[in-house]
């Protein structure tokens, strides 16, 4: 039988101890996460990413501390698809943001990403985290459509793309045609307008100014911030003080502008010690806009641009950055923002949608340094169309597009084929020297084709 005083002894041992035990054993706090998206980047317009005249000085050095990944995927190669992506972890093709007939959403599109699906920000705010939605949001400029009816407590941005500047007129008469009017693009904050047309010379900086107020405002909770640039995408806008700033001309001034940004928001988390309990992620949402020449930008050795289901218009400059988790390497296995929403949520603590096909994967185990990535196929659609897919090192197309406004594309029987790994600059076909991996992707495709339902398009104007 235990004495009065010994009892007294292990009730002090286990009433002291046992905290200092389950606190050993306690899971870290769940990260703050922050997914920069920037507009129309190439995947050689940055500096780490071997652009010559380009500076990107808080890029480079989000790269050094963290991971910089090669073969980084978006769902679409272009802006209202790819960002239904990002959201979902879905491809486009199963939730309606994509179309032949029509490349994205317009200021008098009907539509918008439709209420059932479920958002990145749905599935973190359902876990506890602030949201905000700061930047382009282009997935519907409806009411039932925009961030805040979306997952995000906040809104501060553009509805669509800053080149959006007319209104469609109905014709007055029945029979008549349609007439457009200069509105210009309008900027808001959750529903209401502040400013039409916006003065886009400082967008990028009035972003960084919400981005840093919101993270201000959530020190001390959980958040996940979507900073969304504007830039680079055409017209381009930047502030005086980068008027000239970079040896490019003004399109490498609106790119080290968004560089400045970055590293401000950095810095920001690195003042109020948030830096290693933060997840951020820098990416964009499809390649240069080539059309524009001069004023777009750089795909480096890949081929192909924005529009393109060549790697030019897909595979994109991705950084993964969250100093004492994530060990600093150059990553050179496969990647998409597809995966973000699967990754996040594992990370979080957050829940995974299970009523839905989810086509993102996890990246943890390359993020934690504890295995490779899941991913070894990417498919690459063009609207609701299957273009090409990869696996493992090897491309096969179905079709391709000679430009941007091509629709449908160029059909290729038999496919084309093309080793990424000796040939990531797509110059080389080799089909004929490799039936057998022709054969081997035919069937990827097809079992994955019986798995997808289209659903019919949310982009058409109604």
């Amino acid at each position: 039988m235990i004495s009065t005083a010994k009892w007294t002894v292990a009730a002090w041992v286990l009433a002291v101890c046992l905290p200092i035990g389950v606190a050993r054993a306690a899971k870290p706090p769940r990260p703050n996460v922050v997914i920069i998206f920037a507009d129309d980047l190439g995947y050689g317009d940055l500096s780490c990413y071997g652009h010559p005249t380009i500076n990107t000085p808080h890029l480079d050095r989000m790269a050094h501390e963290g991971q910089r990944w090669t073969e980084f995927y978006v769902a679409a190669s272009m802006c209202t698809p790819s960002r239904a992506g990002l959201m979902t972890g879905r491809l486009p093709v199963r939730n309606g943001m994509c179309s032949l007939r029509q490349h994205v959403l317009y200021p008098d599109s009907a539509g918008g990403l439709p209420q059932s699906e479920i958002t990145l920000a749905e599935t973190l705010k359902d876990a506890g985290y602030a949201t905000a939605c700061i930047g382009k949001w282009h997935l519907g400029h409806r009411s039932e459509f925009l961030p805040m009816k979306q997952g995000f407590d906040e809104f501060y941005g553009l509805p669509y793309s800053n080149d959006m500047k007319n209104r469609r007129v109905p014709p007055k008469k029945p029979g008549g045609k349609a007439s457009h009017e200069y509105i210009g693009v309008p900027l808001m904050r959750g529903e209401k307008t502040l400013e039409q047309p916006v003065d886009q010379t400082t967008l990028t900086q009035r972003y960084t100014k919400e981005a840093i107020r919101f993270i201000e405002k959530n020190r001390k909770r959980p958040f996940f911030l979507y900073l969304a640039q504007t830039m680079p995408h055409v017209p381009l806008f930047r502030s005086k003080e980068f008027v000239d700033h970079s040896r490019r001309g003004l399109y490498g001034d609106v790119v080290e502008e968004v560089d400045e940004s970055v590293g401000q928001v950095l810095d920001t988390l690195r003042r109020l010690k948030l830096d290693k309990h933060t997840l951020v992620v820098f990416t964009s949402d499809n390649g240069p806009w080539l059309v524009y020449r001069q004023r777009g930008g750089s795909a480096g050795l890949l081929r192909g641009g924005k529009g393109s289901t060549w790697e030019g218009g897909m595979r994109e400059p991705a950084i993964f950055w969250w100093p004492g988790t994530i060990k600093p390497e150059v990553v050179r296995q496969m990647g998409s923002t597809l995966d973000l929403l699967p990754t996040i949520a594992k990370l979080c603590g957050a829940e995974v949608p299970l009523d839905r096909v989810i086509d993102g994967l996890d990246l943890t185990p390359v993020l934690t340094g504890t295995g490779p990535s899941p991913r070894d196929t990417m498919f690459y659609y063009r609207g609701n169309q299957l273009c090409a897919v990869r696996h493992g090192p090897y491309k096969m197309y179905y079709f391709t597009q000679p430009n941007y406004r091509n629709r449908k594309g160029i059909k290729h029987d038999p496919p084309l084929l093309y080793n990424l790994d000796h040939d990531p600059s797509e110059q080389h076909d080799v089909a004929k020297q490799h039936p057998e991996v022709i054969e081997q992707i035919r069937e990827i495709a097809e079992a994955h084709q019986k798995g997808v339902t289209p659903v019919p398009s949310q982009l058409e104007i109604r």
